[in-house]
Protein backbone atom coordinates (compact mmCIF):
# COMPACT_ATOMS: atom_id res chain seq x y z
CA UNK A 1 0.00 0.00 0.00
CA UNK A 2 1.22 3.02 -1.08
CA UNK A 3 2.39 5.52 1.81
CA UNK A 4 -0.89 8.00 3.50
CA UNK A 5 -0.40 11.75 4.89
CA UNK A 6 -1.29 12.14 8.43
CA UNK A 7 -4.71 13.17 7.57
CA UNK A 8 -5.35 10.28 4.79
CA UNK A 9 -4.52 7.52 7.21
CA UNK A 10 -6.63 9.09 10.05
CA UNK A 11 -9.51 8.88 7.47
CA UNK A 12 -8.88 4.91 6.16
CA UNK A 13 -8.53 4.25 9.95
CA UNK A 14 -11.66 5.56 10.32
CA UNK A 15 -13.59 3.53 7.78
CA UNK A 16 -12.11 0.50 9.29
CA UNK A 17 -12.99 1.21 12.52
CA UNK A 18 -16.83 2.52 11.35
CA UNK A 19 -16.83 -1.04 9.44
CA UNK A 20 -15.77 -3.32 12.06
CA UNK A 21 -18.66 -2.12 14.16
CA UNK A 22 -21.07 -2.59 11.56
CA UNK A 23 -19.41 -6.28 10.35
CA UNK A 24 -19.65 -7.23 13.63
CA UNK A 25 -23.53 -6.29 13.71
CA UNK A 26 -24.82 -7.45 9.94
CA UNK A 27 -21.50 -9.80 9.16
CA UNK A 28 -19.90 -8.98 5.52
CA UNK A 29 -22.11 -9.82 2.72
CA UNK A 30 -25.12 -8.25 4.48
CA UNK A 31 -23.14 -4.96 4.72
CA UNK A 32 -23.60 -2.85 1.70
CA UNK A 33 -20.91 -0.04 0.86
CA UNK A 34 -23.65 2.51 1.59
CA UNK A 35 -24.51 1.68 4.79
CA UNK A 36 -20.26 1.80 5.40
CA UNK A 37 -20.40 5.18 3.61
CA UNK A 38 -23.28 7.03 5.45
CA UNK A 39 -21.91 5.89 8.52
CA UNK A 40 -18.60 6.50 8.39
CA UNK A 41 -19.93 9.81 6.35
CA UNK A 42 -16.85 9.79 3.66
CA UNK A 43 -18.08 9.74 0.08
CA UNK A 44 -17.42 6.95 -2.32
CA UNK A 45 -14.67 8.64 -4.03
CA UNK A 46 -13.01 8.69 -0.74
CA UNK A 47 -13.46 5.17 -0.03
CA UNK A 48 -12.15 3.99 -3.45
CA UNK A 49 -8.98 6.06 -2.57
CA UNK A 50 -8.56 3.95 0.23
CA UNK A 51 -9.59 0.43 -0.76
CA UNK A 52 -10.27 -0.72 -4.92
CA UNK A 53 -13.11 -2.43 -4.36
CA UNK A 54 -15.52 -4.18 -1.11
CA UNK A 55 -13.40 -7.21 -0.97
CA UNK A 56 -10.34 -4.80 -0.53
CA UNK A 57 -11.60 -2.98 2.81
CA UNK A 58 -12.92 -6.54 4.04
CA UNK A 59 -9.10 -7.67 3.11
CA UNK A 60 -7.93 -4.57 5.07
CA UNK A 61 -9.99 -5.13 8.31
CA UNK A 62 -9.26 -8.72 8.83
CA UNK A 63 -5.29 -7.99 8.27
CA UNK A 64 -5.83 -5.64 10.79
CA UNK A 65 -7.98 -7.16 13.36
CA UNK A 66 -5.20 -10.36 12.92
CA UNK A 67 -2.24 -7.96 13.80
CA UNK A 68 -4.02 -6.09 16.66
CA UNK A 69 -4.95 -9.59 17.92
CA UNK A 70 -1.78 -10.90 17.65
CA UNK A 71 0.10 -7.78 19.36
CA UNK A 72 -2.64 -8.19 22.34
CA UNK A 73 -1.48 -11.74 22.38
CA UNK A 74 2.25 -11.75 22.47
CA UNK A 75 2.03 -8.43 25.16
CA UNK A 76 -0.01 -11.06 27.66
CA UNK A 77 2.52 -13.69 26.87
CA UNK A 78 5.59 -11.49 27.40
CA UNK A 79 4.17 -10.65 31.08
CA UNK A 80 5.30 -12.44 34.13
CA UNK A 81 4.07 -15.69 35.39
CA UNK A 82 4.37 -19.54 34.83
CA UNK A 83 3.58 -20.43 31.11
CA UNK A 84 0.06 -21.71 32.63
CA UNK A 85 -0.62 -18.44 34.13
CA UNK A 86 -0.24 -16.70 31.02
CA UNK A 87 -2.01 -19.33 29.62
CA UNK A 88 -5.44 -18.96 31.73
CA UNK A 89 -4.72 -15.49 31.69
CA UNK A 90 -5.81 -15.78 28.32
CA UNK A 91 -8.17 -17.46 28.30
CA UNK A 92 -9.79 -15.58 30.59
CA UNK A 93 -9.73 -12.99 28.95
CA UNK A 94 -12.32 -14.14 26.29
CA UNK A 95 -14.95 -14.27 29.16
CA UNK A 96 -14.04 -10.72 30.43
CA UNK A 97 -14.99 -8.97 27.56
CA UNK A 98 -18.09 -6.84 27.90
CA UNK A 99 -21.64 -8.25 26.59
CA UNK A 100 -23.58 -10.96 27.42
CA UNK A 101 -21.64 -13.50 25.25
CA UNK A 102 -17.81 -12.49 26.21
CA UNK A 103 -15.28 -12.31 23.09
CA UNK A 104 -17.42 -13.43 20.88
CA UNK A 105 -19.30 -10.05 20.15
CA UNK A 106 -15.89 -8.52 19.32
CA UNK A 107 -14.82 -11.63 17.38
CA UNK A 108 -14.35 -11.17 13.80
CA UNK A 109 -13.30 -14.81 13.61
CA UNK A 110 -16.30 -15.87 15.32
CA UNK A 111 -18.73 -13.17 12.97
CA UNK A 112 -16.97 -14.13 9.51
CA UNK A 113 -15.20 -17.37 9.37
CA UNK A 114 -18.18 -19.28 8.04
CA UNK A 115 -19.15 -16.60 5.98
CA UNK A 116 -15.76 -15.31 4.29
CA UNK A 117 -14.60 -19.23 3.48
CA UNK A 118 -17.57 -19.35 0.46
CA UNK A 119 -17.45 -15.36 0.10
CA UNK A 120 -13.86 -14.44 -0.86
CA UNK A 121 -10.74 -16.86 -1.09
CA UNK A 122 -8.28 -14.27 -0.21
CA UNK A 123 -10.56 -13.17 3.30
CA UNK A 124 -10.33 -16.56 3.86
CA UNK A 125 -6.63 -17.01 3.50
CA UNK A 126 -6.35 -13.74 5.94
CA UNK A 127 -8.00 -15.11 8.35
CA UNK A 128 -6.74 -18.70 8.29
CA UNK A 129 -3.81 -17.87 8.17
CA UNK A 130 -3.65 -15.46 11.45
CA UNK A 131 -5.57 -18.27 13.07
CA UNK A 132 -2.50 -20.39 12.64
CA UNK A 133 -0.09 -17.88 13.91
CA UNK A 134 -2.58 -17.44 17.20
CA UNK A 135 -2.46 -21.45 17.53
CA UNK A 136 1.25 -21.44 16.92
CA UNK A 137 2.12 -18.90 19.93
CA UNK A 138 -0.49 -21.26 21.96
CA UNK A 139 2.06 -23.93 21.28
CA UNK A 140 4.72 -21.63 22.13
CA UNK A 141 3.05 -20.65 25.52
CA UNK A 142 2.49 -25.03 26.09
CA UNK A 143 6.17 -25.33 25.58
CA UNK A 144 7.30 -22.76 28.04
CA UNK A 145 4.98 -24.01 30.58
CA UNK A 146 6.69 -27.59 30.34
CA UNK A 147 9.73 -26.24 30.59
CA UNK A 148 9.03 -23.89 33.45
CA UNK A 149 7.51 -26.90 35.31
CA UNK A 150 3.97 -25.50 35.27
CA UNK A 151 2.34 -27.80 33.45
CA UNK A 152 3.37 -31.90 32.44
CA UNK A 153 4.62 -33.57 29.75
CA UNK A 154 1.61 -34.07 26.94
CA UNK A 155 0.76 -34.47 24.03
CA UNK A 156 2.25 -32.50 20.66
CA UNK A 157 1.88 -28.71 21.78
CA UNK A 158 0.87 -27.63 18.17
CA UNK A 159 -2.04 -30.55 17.87
CA UNK A 160 -3.14 -29.36 21.91
CA UNK A 161 -3.27 -25.73 20.87
CA UNK A 162 -5.65 -26.60 18.25
CA UNK A 163 -7.58 -28.36 20.03
CA UNK A 164 -7.96 -25.76 22.50
CA UNK A 165 -8.85 -23.01 20.58
CA UNK A 166 -11.23 -25.02 18.63
CA UNK A 167 -12.78 -25.45 21.78
CA UNK A 168 -12.81 -22.17 22.51
CA UNK A 169 -14.49 -21.15 19.34
CA UNK A 170 -16.95 -23.06 19.13
CA UNK A 171 -17.78 -22.24 22.90
CA UNK A 172 -18.19 -18.30 21.76
CA UNK A 173 -19.76 -19.22 18.66
CA UNK A 174 -22.39 -20.98 21.17
CA UNK A 175 -22.42 -17.95 23.32
CA UNK A 176 -23.26 -15.61 20.55
CA UNK A 177 -25.96 -17.64 19.67
CA UNK A 178 -27.82 -18.18 22.89
CA UNK A 179 -26.20 -14.70 24.36
CA UNK A 180 -25.27 -16.15 27.07
CA UNK A 181 -21.60 -16.70 28.44
CA UNK A 182 -22.36 -20.36 30.17
CA UNK A 183 -20.47 -21.91 26.82
CA UNK A 184 -17.25 -19.78 27.58
CA UNK A 185 -17.40 -20.96 31.31
CA UNK A 186 -17.83 -24.42 30.52
CA UNK A 187 -14.72 -24.32 28.14
CA UNK A 188 -12.71 -22.43 30.90
CA UNK A 189 -13.58 -25.35 33.25
CA UNK A 190 -12.63 -27.86 30.38
CA UNK A 191 -9.49 -26.03 29.71
CA UNK A 192 -6.66 -26.30 33.20
CA UNK A 193 -7.59 -30.77 32.82
CA UNK A 194 -6.92 -30.75 29.44
CA UNK A 195 -3.60 -28.61 29.65
CA UNK A 196 -2.28 -30.47 32.87
CA UNK A 197 -3.10 -33.96 31.75
CA UNK A 198 -0.10 -35.59 30.97
CA UNK A 199 1.39 -38.01 28.42
CA UNK A 200 0.45 -41.73 29.10
CA UNK A 201 2.92 -43.92 29.92
CA UNK A 202 3.47 -47.27 28.75
CA UNK A 203 2.46 -48.90 31.65
CA UNK A 204 -0.71 -47.54 32.05
CA UNK A 205 -1.94 -48.22 28.18
CA UNK A 206 -3.90 -50.97 27.95
CA UNK A 207 -3.64 -53.74 25.53
CA UNK A 208 -6.24 -54.03 22.99
CA UNK A 209 -7.90 -56.94 21.35
CA UNK A 210 -8.02 -59.51 24.96
CA UNK A 211 -10.20 -59.88 27.28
Amino acid sequence: MRTLTAKAETTRQHILDTGRGLVLSKGFAGLGLQEILSTSGVPKGSFYHYFPSKEAFGCALLEQYVEQYRQRLDTLAEEKGTGLERLMRYWNLWLDQPGHCGIAGQCLVVKLAAEVADLSEDMRRILNAGVARLQARIAVLITEGRSDGSLPPGTDPQALAQVLHQMWLGAALLAKLGQDRTPLQHALAATLPLLTCPAPTPSSRRTTGRT
